[in-house]
C-alpha cells in the first residue's frame, strides 16, 4: 500500500483523490503501448495506491475509419473534462489518401489547439543501463536529466504572413514570419521556472538576440519574469546556436532549457539523441494554469510515432508511453512520489537487461511489449514493500 512506502509519504494525502483520465491509443503501435499503461492503471487501482477513472476514445486513423473525422466533438468534450489526456500515436500509410482536414494528424493538432497546449515538455534522460547506446562518451551522458520547454503555439511556424510569391523570371520569394507577443513569452517562461523549482532550480533561456528582434524581446521578457516572480531560480541566457553546441559538448550543465518553437524543435531532437534511444522518450504538452483550480489542461504522449511496420507484432517499446504516464502523475495529478517510483521501476527493468527490439544489444534479454510492461509493474510492486 502507498502508506507503507517512504517514497510516497508526501503524497499520501492525495492518493485517495479520483483522477479522471482520457486514454487515446490512436493507430499502429499506439494501441499496444497504451495497453501497458492500462495494465499499470488497473494494478494501481486494485492495490489502492491511487484511484483513476478512465474513458477511452478514438483519434487519428481509427477515428476516421469509424466517423470520417480525425477526432469527434464527443471525444474532444471528454478531453476537456479530463484531468489529463494520455495519447498514443496516429497515422500510417492506410490513411495517406484521406481528405487533408481528416488526416490522422489533424486529431492531434485539434487537441493541441482546442485545449490551448502552448508548452511542450521534452525530457532527455539517459538511464545508466543505456549510456553506452549514445554516440557520445559515457561520462558525458551518464546520469543526464534535462528538460526542454518549447513554446508550441507561436513563433515562425504560425506567424503571418506566410507565403510563396512568384516574382517572374523563374524566381520565387518565400516568407515565414517570426512573431511573439509579451504574454506568450511570459507564460512559457513561468512554466520553465516552475519546473526548475521542482528540479535543480536552474533555467537556461535560448534565443538569437544578436540577429533577431524576437530574440531581443524574448531575452527581455524572460529576464523581467525572473526578476519579478522567480528570483530564487538561477537564470542564464545562451544564444541558441551556442546552446546547441553545449548540448553536445557537456549536456549535464543544463537543467531546464526554455526556448521558442523553432529552436525548441531542433534542440529537443538534439537532446533526445544524447540518450541513445529516441524511441524511449516521453513528452507533455501543457495549457494555461487555471486560477480557480490551480490545474492545467494537459496531454502526454511518447515521442515515437505509430510505427506501422511493427504494429501488431508485440515488438513495440512501451517505456516511452509508460514514462509519459509518469509525467502525467508528476505534472497533472500531484503524484510526484508515484512518478519517482515509476521512473525507478523503468530504470530497474533496464538494469536487469530486459530490452525490446529497438534497444536490444549483445548480452541483453529480448522481450515483447507485454513482457516489458509486466516487468515494470513487477518492479513497482517490489517498491511497495
Amino acid at each position: 500500500m502507498a502508506g507503507t512506502s517512504p517514497a510516497m509519504t508526501h503524497d499520501e494525502d492525495l492518493t485517495m483523490a479520483t483522477h479522471k483520465l482520457l486514454l487515446l491509443p490512436g493507430d499502429g503501435i499506439g494501441t499496444e503501448v497504451m495497453a501497458e499503461v492500462t495494465r499499470l492503471i488497473d494494478w494501481l487501482n486494485a492495490e489502492g495506491i491511487a484511484h483513476f477513472t478512465t474513458e477511452h476514445g478514438l483519434v487519428g486513423g481509427a477515428a476516421y475509419d469509424a466517423d470520417k473525422v480525425a477526432i469527434t466533438d464527443a471525444t474532444m468534450a471528454l478531453a476537456e473534462a479530463s484531468d489529463a489526456v494520455i495519447f498514443g500515436a496516429v497515422g500510417g500509410p492506410k490513411w495517406d489518401a484521406v481528405p487533408y482536414d481528416a488526416r490522422p494528424e489533424a486529431g492531434l493538432l485539434r487537441l493541441r489547439k482546442d485545449l490551448g497546449l502552448f508548452a511542450n515538455l521534452r525530457p532527455a534522460v539517459c538511464y545508466p543501463a543505456l549510456a553506452d547506446s549514445s554516440s557520445l562518451k559515457r561520462e558525458v551522458v551518464e546520469g543526464l536529466d534535462i528538460m526542454i520547454v518549447r513554446e508550441l503555439t507561436g513563433g515562425v511556424y504560425f506567424g503571418e504572413p506566410k507565403t510563396i510569391t512568384d516574382l517572374g523570371n523563374g524566381q520565387k520569394r518565400a516568407i515565414d514570419t517570426q512573431v511573439y507577443d509579451t504574454y506568450e513569452i511570459e507564460r512559457i517562461a513561468r512554466v520553465a521556472f516552475d519546473l526548475a523549482r521542482k528540479r535543480r532550480n536552474k533555467v537556461t533561456s535560448m534565443e538569437k538576440r544578436n540577429v533577431m528582434k524576437s530574440g531581443v524581446l524574448w531575452n527581455e521578457v524572460v529576464t523581467q519574469v525572473h526578476a519579478r516572480e522567480f528570483p530564487d531560480v538561477q537564470l542564464e541566457h545562451q544564444l541558441a546556436d551556442s546552446g546547441g553546441m553545449n548540448l553536445v559538448k557537456w549536456p549535464k550543465q543544463f537543467d531546464v532549457i526554455v526556448t521558442d518553437n523553432l529552436f525548441g524543435d531542433m534542440l529537443s531532437d538534439i537532446a533526445a539523441m544524447l540518450t541513445g534511444s529516441l524511441g524511449m522518450l516521453p513528452s507533455a504538452s501543457l495549457g494555461e494554469l487555471n486560477a480557480k483550480t490551480g490545474k492545467r489542461k494537459a496531454m502526454y504522449e511518447p515521442v515515437h510515432g505509430s510505427a506501422p511496420d511493427i504494429a501488431g507484432k508485440g515488438a513495440a517499446n512501451p517505456l516511452a508511453m509508460l514514462a509519459s504516464f509518469g509525467m502525467a502523475l508528476r505534472y497533472s495529478l500531484d503524484l510526484g512520489g508515484l512518478a519517482d517510483q515509476l521512473d525507478a521501476a523503468i530504470a530497474a527493468v533496464l538494469a536487469k537487461g530486459l530490452r525490446t527490439a529497438d534497444i536490444k544489444s549483445e548480452g541483453t534479454t529480448a522481450v515483447s511489449t507485454s513482457e516489458m510492461g509486466e516487468a515494470v509493474v513487477k518492479e513497482m510492486q517490489a517498491l511497495q514493500v
